[in-house]
């Protein structure tokens, strides 16, 4: 059996690299979950303090957090390399 993995993709409005992400994720037919830090309260937040990531695009993949326009590293997080 496979196991699906979580994945989190943290956006904001005119984010070039998050539409490749999301695009990238689509394109692999990957659920994820969009968080805009812009619109979701406490979600900047948590980006900064929890996942210690300053730039978006940020996904985390279960508990593993890649921070920045990282396709390659996405990539092997999903087993897709």
């Amino acid at each position: 059996m496979i196991r699906v993995k979580t994945v989190t993709l943290y956006t904001q409005p005119e984010c070039p690299p998050c539409e490749i992400v999301k695009l990238y994720l689509k394109e692999q037919q990957i659920p994820y979950i969009e968080v805009n830090i812009k619109e979701e309260p406490n979600a900047r937040s948590y980006m900064l303090n929890v996942l210690k990531s300053y730039s978006t695009p940020t996904v985390t993949v279960d508990d593993q957090v890649i921070k920045g326009f990282q396709m390659e590293e996405l990539a092997q997080a999903l087993d897709l390399s």
